[in-house]
């Protein structure tokens, strides 16, 4: 697991040493707000836009170790970079450009995981929206232990609407009810009605 920590870490300061906004997402950000799970890798959210990527792409896969040959046409097409910090660690690095990722992004804070590791890491609230919005089984399990953990700080208007926007946008026609339903049995359970 410190291995995960030192990469995020590496490749964050890369980020910051060339004045980027970025955050990080995934399994890390669960670990903040939700709780203490495996993650066998450090997920970001980098600010790119839409056109100016490869002035982005082309430091990045300068710096970090691809983790495939023809890594630059995938992340191209499929707006992810997929590297190794110099551990080994995985990284996967999204190249964000929607207004809600750029919001998603401002929102984020810096949380110390050990005395020589401060990460900054999004919001809870946007973390359930991205988790939702992934659907997978591990998703709706980090949306459930960080809706019940933090319940009381989310912004729930911020989720609903963001949520409601990527899922119509990506043609995602099943997470908004699930993730209503989980929603609902949580604040039965919470006594939050």
């Amino acid at each position: 697991m410190n291995s995960v920590f030192d990469a995020a870490l590496e490749v964050q300061t890369l980020f910051q040493e060339q004045g980027w906004k970025f955050c990080i997402i995934g399994g890390l950000a669960v670990i903040r707000w939700g709780r203490m799970r495996a993650t066998q890798d450090a997920d970001f959210s980098l600010l790119t836009g839409f056109g100016d990527e490869d002035d982005f792409l082309s430091v990045i896969d300068g710096s970090l170790n691809a983790r495939e040959a023809g890594e630059l046409e995938f992340a191209r097409a499929a707006r992810v970079y997929r590297a190794f910090a110099s551990n080994g660690a995985p990284v996967d690095i999204a190249l964000a450009g929607l207004p809600f990722e750029e919001e998603l992004i401002d929102r984020a804070t810096q949380y110390e995981f050990r005395p020589d590791c401060a990460l900054i890491t999004c919001s809870a609230s946007d973390l359930i929206v991205m988790k939702a919005f992934a659907g997978r089984d591990q998703d709706w399990a980090d949306v459930r232990n960080v809706a019940a953990s933090q319940w009381d700080t989310l912004d729930w208007e911020v989720i609903e609407q963001n949520l409601e926007f990527i899922c119509e946008m990506g043609e995602n026609f099943t997470s908004v009810p699930k993730f209503h339903s989980i929603k609902q049995d949580l604040a039965k359970k919470l006594g939050r009605n």
